[in-house]
C-alpha cells in the first residue's frame, strides 16, 4: 500500500479513466458489482470519457479517487456522486436529503487485500464529509445481494444496511448500505 498515492483524478486523465473502467467491467465479479457492461463502455465515444474525467476532477457534483502506483499505473478507483435533496437518483427515486453515493468501486485483483480499498474509501469519505452548504448527511452505496464479500467489507468499514433493496436488471436486487457521518 505504501507505494500508492490516493488522489483525485485529473480532468485530462480520461484515457486512464476509460482503461480502468473497462478493466473493472472485465473482472469476473463485474456482473455483481456494476450496472454497465463491457460492450456498453467500449461503445462510448471519447467525449463521454473526457466529460466523465473532467466532471469527477473538480466541483461538488462528483469526485473520482484513484490509487496511483510508481510509474503512474492505477491500481484502483472509487467515485463519489453527490445527490442533492429533491433530485432523483439512478433508480428514479427521489433523494430526500443531501448525500453521497459511492459507485465504481474497483481494485485490481493483485492489489486486493492490501489496504488499497480502505485507502480509497477513506479518501472518498473524507472528501464527502468536507462538503458544506448543504453538508452531506450520509454516503450510501448499493451492493448486489449475492456479493457477500463486498457487503462484508462495507460493514467492516462502517456502512450499515438501510433496509432498502432495489431491483437490478437481470438479477435479484441490490441492498442499500449507508455510512452516516457522526455529528459533533
Amino acid at each position: 500500500m505504501d507505494q500508492y498515492v490516493v488522489r483525485p483524478v485529473r480532468g485530462d486523465e480520461w484515457m486512464k479513466v476509460k482503461e480502468l473502467r473497462i478493466t473493472a467491467l472485465n473482472d469476473p465479479a463485474a456482473p455483481l458489482a456494476f450496472l454497465e457492461t463491457v460492450a456498453q463502455a467500449e461503445a462510448r465515444p471519447d467525449e463521454h470519457w473526457q466529460a466523465r474525467a473532467a466532471g469527477a476532477s473538480h466541483g461538488r457534483a462528483a469526485r473520482q479517487f484513484v490509487a496511483e502506483g510508481v510509474g503512474g499505473a492505477w491500481a484502483g478507483s472509487v467515485t463519489v456522486l453527490v445527490e442533492e435533496a429533491g433530485t432523483t437518483d439512478i433508480f428514479e427515486q427521489v433523494i430526500e436529503r443531501p448525500q453521497g453515493h459511492l459507485v465504481g468501486v474497483f481494485v485490481r485483483p493483485e492489489q486486493r487485500g492490501t489496504g488499497l480499498t480502505e485507502a480509497l474509501f477513506a479518501a472518498a469519505l473524507d472528501w464527502a464529509w468536507s462538503l458544506d452548504e448543504p453538508a452531506l448527511e450520509c454516503v450510501r452505496l448499493f451492493v448486489h445481494e449475492d456479493n457477500a464479500r463486498a457487503a462484508a467489507f462495507y460493514r467492516r468499514f462502517g456502512f450499515e444496511a438501510s433496509g432498502k433493496v432495489v431491483p437490478v436488471p437481470g438479477n435479484a436486487g441490490a441492498k442499500e448500505m449507508e455510512y452516516v457521518f457522526p455529528r459533533i
